[in-house]
């Protein structure tokens, strides 16, 4: 790979799309690609989460718009639910960023979950590596925002934003402790909508509660470009560091890494048509199975 600024000052695009294609799907080289990254120009993983219909896309859209101003080379990689029936992602297109598909300084991909239960997976950690390594500034993973994706998110992401909606509001005490552990701001998005203002002030107590240090929470209606530049200020200059928690941040990236060369022999599909014949032998166990299975 060749990430390298071309003569117009800009990153090899089509350099970095093959590598990252070579990564995602194992193919030969992967290995040794992944072996001799280097990562020579400064760069920051900001993870953002949070549920469906949260605006994470909007908001991410408009945050690039703010790193733009500032000069700043941008890649997303976007988490996406894996169809369980053709094992491919399902929201591929992201229309919501079609604006800066075309930016010279902007990188988007999408990236299917692979039936990883959290929704992210060791691919997301190889490509982010890869991403790091290019020469983008910044690096903005979107997970779905379902399972333990939002927990996960933190072992990869040197900063990690969590995006609400004021609907939320009933369910703000079962807002799981995970997630409040691992964010590093709070957004509530689509501020205009009813209830805001009370969801808004009663996540703050909460936040603030939980910790001497809380994580900022601030306001944001993306659609609408307010409130933008406060996040990305923030983001650009983060008011909290992970050095303390760099040793479980790598132990976190080994594991998935390890578990997956370890899996790297159950082929899915495989598994899929076992399972179907051996649903017709009588007395099927499931536990018997994985068994003799493995």
């Amino acid at each position: 790979m060749n990430p390298h600024p071309n003569t117009t000052g800009h990153l090899n695009f089509r350099s970095i799309a093959r590598a990252l294609t070579l990564v995602e799907n194992e193919l030969k080289g992967s290995d040794e690609l992944l072996k001799n990254l280097q990562f020579a120009v400064p760069c920051s993983v900001i993870g953002i989460t949070g549920p469906p219909g949260a605006g994470k896309s909007t908001l991410v859209n408009s945050l690039i718009d703010e790193f733009l101003a500032d000069g700043k080379k941008v890649a997303v990689l976007a988490v996406d639910p894996t169809s369980p029936f053709n094992f491919g992602s399902l929201l591929g297109d992201r229309i919501r960023m079609s604006r800066h598909f075309n930016h010279p300084d902007v990188f988007i991909r999408s990236l299917a979950t692979r039936g990883s239960l959290g929704g992210l997976s060791a691919k997301t950690i190889e490509m982010t590596d890869v991403l790091r390594s290019a020469g983008f500034d910044h690096v903005l993973i979107e997970t779905v925002g379902v399972g333990q994706s939002e927990v996960e998110i933190a072992g990869i992401a040197d900063i990690t934003m969590v995006v609400l909606v004021p609907e939320a509001g009933d369910e703000i005490q079962h807002i799981k402790s995970g997630l409040m552990e691992i964010a590093d701001l709070f957004v509530v998005n689509k501020a205009d909508r009813e209830g805001a203002d009370t969801f808004f002030n009663n996540l703050k107590k909460m936040v603030e509660g939980k910790s001497d240090t809380p994580p900022p929470v601030l306001k944001a209606i993306a659609s609408q470009n307010e409130g933008i530049k406060e996040i990305a200020d923030l983001l650009k200059h983060p008011v909290v560091t992970k050095n303390d928690r760099q040793n479980l941040l790598m132990t976190e990236k080994a594991y998935r890494l390890i578990q997956q060369k370890m899996m790297k022999s159950i082929d899915k599909k495989k598994l899929r048509q076992d399972i179907t014949e051996a649903l017709y032998s009588e007395n099927f166990n499931l536990y018997s199975f994985v068994d003799t299975y493995v």
